[in-house]
């Protein structure tokens, strides 16, 4: 009977390997090969709000401006696009594909009451930034009850404890 030293980075990285094969299956670039088909992809996105309105961020390196699309509908702001891939090598070897290629869209619902018309997107290296005004505070309408006597009811709360 052999005996078989264990070692656990090997069986990780063989994990890993394993878990990438089965990703790339998954996200459509099949047993071609990495990088052979387009997948989707998620930029990453930051948002944060200032006294006066929303900011968000999209990461869109790499994109043209004129691939980007912005639209609103609903009260749902969608930032959509396509990366193609820079250029295709034959004959070089290589051992890892990180960046990813091919369409995306990104959905962010904005709160009730967001004039489109004052939306700003601005799209400076590589950085997507889209300004939404923050809508005015909503308050509370009275209503006056119209009827015989009285125009409005008014009561006072008299709870004890």
């Amino acid at each position: 009977m052999a005996v078989v030293r264990w070692e656990p980075f090997r069986e990780l990285a063989a994990l890993q390997s394993e878990m990438s094969r089965w990703m790339n299956q998954v996200a459509g670039t099949g047993s071609a090969g990495p990088g052979n088909g387009t997948s989707t992809w998620l930029p990453a996105v930051d948002v944060w709000e200032t006294d006066s309105e929303l900011v968000l961020s999209f990461d869109l390196p790499g994109i043209e401006e004129d691939r980007i699309s912005v639209e609103l509908e609903d009260n749902v702001l969608t930032v959509g696009g396509e990366r193609d891939r820079a250029e295709k090598t034959e004959g070089d070897r290589f051992y890892r594909y990180e960046r990813r290629f091919g369409q995306f869209s990104r959905s962010v619902t904005l709160p009730p009451g967001v004039n489109e018309d004052e939306i700003k997107a601005d799209y400076k290296a590589g950085v997507l930034e889209v300004r939404v005004p923050k809508p005015e505070e909503q308050k509370p309408k009275r209503i006056p009850v119209s009827g015989s006597e009285q125009t409005a009811i008014e009561g006072k709360g008299t709870r004890t404890s």
